[in-house]
């Protein structure tokens, strides 16, 4: 073969592998650090880029999207002498390539200690409620720390999250105790809230039934009373319409003593004192009535006989009034005065009889002879 052929297919050869070799396609949010014998050159961005083939060499290859790092638990002592294991999550970004890459060995590394060292600093500030419940606290002085300890190594900290709190496993058993505790002091309270309800309720129910029942028998009573007025009225009415005398009064009057007594739990009865005045009218009533109707021929004898009645009949109240007036027991003394009552009306009813009926011989004159 011709050496010349020779040399001009080498030379190509080197030609096509310099071109390749000088040629660098950096993808989208990926950076390319560039040194040339051994020194930082410049940091190749994304697309097309040309480098100096031998002299210029890629160092490393970085990723500038956001990404996450999450850390294994570490155990941390609280103020109150408690071991707890948290572990973490961050959000960084690479700012700049260069400080990434040649100011810190190991970035990740270096935000994880400084991470650990950090969170027990703020944690041993801290007891163990005030642990669990300042999460916020926490991540918030976390973040700061970190934003200001990376920004010299080309680090952005966006975000660092506490993933999980794990106390010691007795700890845990009496947080549920004191958790199960709450819950049922809670629910005796519920409870115990819901019977006052109920019995506040119960009450007032039973107050607005009581009212009703009062008001319901207050209106009957009003309803009642004003049926007797009216009743009492009509009757009022009547009698005066009809122009009754006292005759018929002091009879009705007579009439209506034996049922006073006549309750079985009467057991003190006081008779009045217009009863003997009660009996003399019935008894001049019921004379006058014999008087009138007799004929004008009766004999003196007779004449004498009937005033000896009218006598004997007014002479009976005294002794109606005198035998009341002797001690003796309720019932009886109310027994006795039913039953002269009814004695006093039976001979007065026997004297207008015996003066309508003149053949039959009058009480009084067999009594006289």
């Amino acid at each position: 073969m011709d050496p010349v052929v020779i040399l001009t297919l080498v030379a190509a050869i080197v030609v096509v592998f310099l071109l390749a070799a000088s040629v660098r396609i950096v993808p989208q949010a990926r950076r390319y650090n560039v040194e040339r014998f051994g020194r930082y050159r410049r940091t190749l961005q994304p697309g097309l880029n040309l480098v100096v083939p031998v002299a210029d060499r890629i160092n490393t290859k970085l990723d500038v999207r956001e990404q996450v790092y999450s850390s294994d638990p570490r155990p941390v002592i609280t103020e109150d002498n408690l071991v707890v294991n948290i572990d973490t999550v961050l959000y960084y970004q690479i700012t700049d390539p260069r400080a990434a890459a040649y100011e810190v060995a190991d970035y990740l590394q270096a935000i994880d200690q400084l991470t650990v060292t950090t969170l027990r600093n703020v944690i041993g500030s801290m007891d163990l409620e005030e642990t669990l419940t300042s999460r916020e606290e926490i991540n918030s002085r976390l973040r700061a720390v970190l934003d200001d300890a990376t920004g010299k190594w080309g680090i952005r900290v966006n975000r660092v999250e506490i993933k999980a709190i794990d106390p010691p496993h007795t700890i845990k058993e009496a947080m549920e105790k004191q958790m199960r505790a709450e819950r049922d002091k809670r629910a005796a309270i519920l409870h115990a809230e819901g019977e006052r309800q109920a019995k506040i309720l119960t009450a007032e129910g039973t107050k607005q039934k009581d009212i009703l029942e009062a008001q319901g028998a207050q209106q009957a009573m009003i309803l009642r009373a004003d049926g007797e007025a009216k009743a009492v009225e009509l009757v009022f009415q009547a009698v005066h319409r009809n122009n009754a005398d006292p005759k018929i009064l002091a009879y009705k009057y007579l009439e209506t003593l034996p049922h006073l007594a006549s309750s079985d739990n009467n057991t003190f009865w006081v008779i009045p004192g217009e009863l003997t005045e009660a009996v003399r009218t019935v008894t001049r009533a019921f004379g006058d009535q014999s008087t009138a109707g007799a004929h004008t021929t009766a004999r003196p004898e007779e004449a004498g006989t009937a005033d000896g009645d009218d006598a004997s009949d007014e002479g009976h109240p005294p002794e109606l009034a005198a035998g009341w007036t002797a001690s003796r027991d309720a019932a009886a003394a109310a027994d006795e005065a039913g039953k002269q009552a009814a004695a006093a009306v039976s001979d007065a009813k026997a004297e207008a009889e015996a003066a309508k009926s003149p053949q039959m011989p009058r009480r009084g004159q067999t009594s006289g002879g």
